[in-house]
């Protein structure tokens, strides 16, 4: 038995869908009419309450027959179709009778009119009317029955206040009627108020109304509608309202046998919807799991589901790995057993993004420092995940987007998107609650989500986001460039070791270091050692690595990248690159580099405390002839021993050209020998350009770029754009004089090619000062530099290479008529220090400059003008020991 309307009873049993149903009207009696609801949009129509008994009558039958197997018997048949009939409880006509049952307990009376004598069945119902009316039951006491007669409520003046005052609990309630599988009509008990209910968190297939009022069934619309009906229809339930969006009452109906929201997703007749599923009471998990069971199944609406990870093996869908590096907010890179490395997108969340456009158009926009909370969303995972193992599940493969298909929105390659947890703990879990992170809404048949992802919703609470309100006090972290570089080298120097974090990896020995400290960005390259340089875009064209210099790169990489470390600066390039040694974990990165024969150690190293380690590294590397040193082989130790006795400083002066002195020390000088070549290209390439003078404006600056720039002297130079400000402030070096100058984009033009660098080399050289100091104090270091700028700028001079530096060559140089020393005259002005070298081939020539520094300090010259103040700290005097 399914339903009941009065009189009415619908039957049938399922045969592999929603059975048959027929509707039987019990034969010679009449039972009350339940109360009906005017009908919407007709003025003239009224709400009929009900008559007396009659909600008596239908809960008496409905108890005794719902769900129950009954057999019944047609009688008669009108014309219109109703068919009228006896019931009867079991499996045939020997059970219970319903109608007289009704009319024993007084809840209907018997149709008199039409009677036959003859019939035995008619007699009986007349009997037991007859009976109830003498026992005063039913509709046959006294008072006329008005107190039975409900006062029905259609309607809820403020739902939401209606569904928070019942404060989630259970109500007493029956279903009146199932619209589809998940919205159904109840009746609240004991205030009778007639409610429609939403199941939470989940939908079934719909009946679509079309514009002509016929309605259009989804695919298992119908037998979701069946499974409810057959379960709930005019069942005795509980329902706790949970919540009231839009009018809608959402709820969870409760049954003796049963959750029906979690048994149609079981079934396959619902699937999971996140807008309701937020305020489901049961746990969501529960849903999901149901969902997940059909999916597996593929069982009804599911019967064409292929999951996200179909294609995936077991051990490419769930696997361990140590996270290598943390790409951004959202995404690591992790190292498999197999060696390879993989990039793994945490699922359905999204790092912090930058609302509306970059305000500073000319300044380049860097998302992990410029966009707000994206700098400490990466940093809060690099401290829980950098060097650890981590388990990921891999949720969803999604497909790589083109430029055309996002609507210019930059192409996005393939990504494995995948829940990464660590200790039981979900990663993108923890970002969501602490703030630095959002979940990503989907489209309700979007299956490629977290399979976390009720979880990723309820972390995302309100209370957690940050305020945004206080971005402007984050302190901004900027690169160091040369000038601020050089202002920020002392303090570096006196701090010895400071605390770091490696940023990037450029190569084996080139990296850049986040000081947390100074909240700034620095390039550093590591002391000691001579490591393979990798390929690199030169103005001559793309220079090959060098061998092994990928495998350096990948070394540094999986040792520091990312890692918290210790680092001491020694001293800074031209280029504003600090220089010094890098420690993790008690590791010193230049030690660990030579030991594992990735680089050589070089000469500048000598002066260092780790020279001896740095010596015994790379002999132990040499003995292994592995990498660097595999086809090494070693030198009789006589052979060496002759060579060290009889190598000696070898004087190779040569005529030069001193174009350029630095704030540094360090200057420019042209080769006298091609002096001759420069002035016939200069000629020819200004007699060219007065032929055909280049249109002003018609040069684009690029940084790198070489160029023909006009000189405050009104004459064309060539030239290198070293950096671009503005259009009217580009800087340029004159790669023949050495010289720098910020000049406007209107006195630049193109290098016409007859005279590029190919013709003719560059022919300004930087060089330094061999054996000495230069002072770091202001003062005294414009005392030297005026001094050399006096004697030999714009001079010929002879030039002679002692040693490499880092930077440039260090020469010795000496005036072309008296032969005489400038380094040396500078250390004997007390203008400088000596550099104390300890190759043996130079000790005669740091002899001779130590000892006119003792001459300079005699007669307390200059910066000896107090006295010998290397007892003190000479860092704060400008100088190093």
């Amino acid at each position: 038995m399914k339903h009941y309307i009065s009189t009415h009873i619908d039957l049938g049993q399922p045969r592999g869908g929603p059975p048959p149903e027929r509707q039987i009207n019990l034969s010679n009696i009449r039972a009350g009419a339940l109360a009906r609801r005017a009908v919407q949009g007709q003025p003239d129509t009224k709400d009929t309450p009900d008559e007396p008994w009659a909600f008596q009558a239908r809960e008496f039958l409905r108890k005794k027959v719902i769900g129950k197997e009954v057999c019944f018997t047609v009688e008669n048949k009108t014309p219109q179709g109703r068919e009228y009939g006896m019931v009867y409880l079991g499996k045939d006509n020997s059970g219970e009778n319903i109608a007289e049952s009704l009319v024993t307990e007084g809840l209907a009376t018997v149709r008199r009119e039409g009677i036959r004598g003859n019939n035995p069945e008619q007699a009986r119902l007349c009997d037991l009317e007859d009976q109830a009316k003498a026992a005063k039951k039913g509709l046959w006491t006294e008072g006329g029955g008005a107190h039975t007669v409900r006062d029905l409520k259609y309607t809820i003046e403020n739902p939401r206040n209606f569904v928070d005052s019942l404060h989630q609990k259970p109500v007493n309630a029956i279903i009146e009627h199932v619209r589809d599988g998940c919205i159904v009509r109840a009746l609240l008990l004991p205030d009778y108020y007639l409610v429609t209910v939403m199941l939470s968190g989940i939908k079934c297939p719909t009946f679509k109304r079309e514009a002509d009022g016929s309605e259009t069934p989804e695919p298992f619309s119908a037998e979701a509608k069946f499974f409810t009906e057959s379960r709930l229809l005019q069942r005795d339930v509980q329902i706790i309202l949970e919540s009231c969006p839009n009018q809608v009452i959402l709820g969870t109906i409760l049954h003796p046998n049963g959750n029906i929201t979690e048994l149609l997703l079981k079934e396959g007749f619902a699937r999971c919807v996140d807008w309701s599923m937020a305020v489901y009471t049961q746990g969501a998990e529960k849903l999901r799991a149901a969902e997940r069971s059909a999916k597996e199944r593929k069982v009804r609406i599911w019967k064409d589901y292929v999951a996200p990870t179909a294609n995936l093996d077991q051990k490419d869908r769930q696997f361990v790995a140590k996270v290598m590096q943390v790409v951004n907010a959202d995404a690591i890179v992790v190292k498999l057993n197999s060696g390879e490395h993989k990039t793994i997108h945490l699922s359905s969340i999204r790092p912090p993004r930058l609302e509306g456009e970059n305000k500073d158009k000319d300044k380049r926009f860097r998302p992990l420092y410029d966009i707000p909370y994206m700098f400490e969303a990466r940093e809060f995972l690099r401290k829980k995940l950098i060097g650890k193992k981590v388990n990921v599940t891999v949720d969803y493969i999604r497909a790589a987007t083109s430029a055309m298909e996002t609507g210019g929105v930059p192409a996005f390659p393939e990504r494995t998107c995948a829940t990464v947890t660590i200790g039981g703990i979900n990663i993108a879990e923890a970002l969501v609650s602490k703030g630095l992170a959002t979940v990503i809404r989907y489209r309700q048949d979007d299956d490629q989500r977290s399979s976390h992802y009720d979880e990723l919703l309820a972390a995302e609470c309100p209370c957690y986001t940050p305020n945004l309100t206080c971005q402007t006090k984050r302190v901004p972290i900027s690169l160091l460039k040369t000038q601020k570089a050089k202002q920020f080298l002392p303090f570096l120097q006196r701090a010895g070791r400071s605390e770091a974090v490696v940023e990037y990896v450029f190569s084996g020995s080139r990296l850049k270091l986040y000081m947390p400290k100074e909240t700034c960005l620095i390039t550093f390259l590591l002391a000691g050692i001579e490591c393979p340089r990798g390929s690199r875009n030169m103005p001559s064209g793309m220079q090959v690595a060098e061998p092994y210099s990928e495998e350096a790169t990948i070394f540094t990489k999986e040792l520091v990248l990312q890692r918290e470390v210790e680092v001491e600066v020694e001293s800074m390039d031209k280029a504003g690159n600090f220089i010094g040694w890098l420690h993790i974990e008690g590791v010193n990165l230049s030690v660990a580099l030579v030991d594992n024969a990735l680089s050589k150690v070089h000469f500048t190293a000598e002066r260092s405390s780790y020279y001896k380690t740095l010596l015994s590294a790379e002999e132990t590397a040499r003995q292994r002839k592995e990498k660097l040193w595999a086809n090494y082989e070693e030198k009789p130790k006589e052979e060496v021993a002759q060579l060290t006795e009889e190598k000696e400083r070898v004087a190779k002066y040569r005529a030069v050209y001193v174009t350029e002195i630095t704030d540094g020390l360090h200057f420019f000088a042209q080769d006298v020998e091609t002096g001759t070549k420069l002035e016939s290209l200069m000629e020819s390439m200004r007699g060219e350009i007065a032929a055909q003078p280049p249109v002003e404006g018609s040069f684009t600056p690029r940084r790198g770029d070489f160029c023909i720039a006009k000189f405050g002297d009104g004459e064309w130079y060539r030239a290198r754009i070293e950096k671009i400000e503005s259009p009217a402030k580009v800087h340029v070096y004159y790669i023949d004089y050495g010289n720098r100058e910020i000049l406007s984009s209107t006195r630049l033009a193109a290098l016409p090619p007859a005279f590029s660098t190919r013709t003719l080399l560059p022919q300004a050289t930087e060089y330094t000062f061999a054996f000495i100091q230069v002072p770091q104090d202001e003062d005294a270091r414009t005392d030297a530099v005026d001094s050399v700028v006096r004697d030999i700028q714009n001079t010929q001079c002879l030039l002679n290479v002692e040693y490499s530096g880092i930077v440039c060559p260090h020469v010795t140089l000496q005036f072309a008529d008296s032969k005489d020393d400038v380094g040396l005259g500078l250390v004997k002005e007390g203008l400088v220090m000596v550099d104390v070298r300890k190759e043996k081939h130079l000790q005669k020539m740091v002899t001779e400059y130590l000892n006119g520094q003792e001459s300079a300090k005699s007669a307390r010259l200059n910066i000896w003008r107090y006295g010998d103040f290397r007892d003190d700290d000479a860092d704060e005097f400008g100088y190093r020991r």
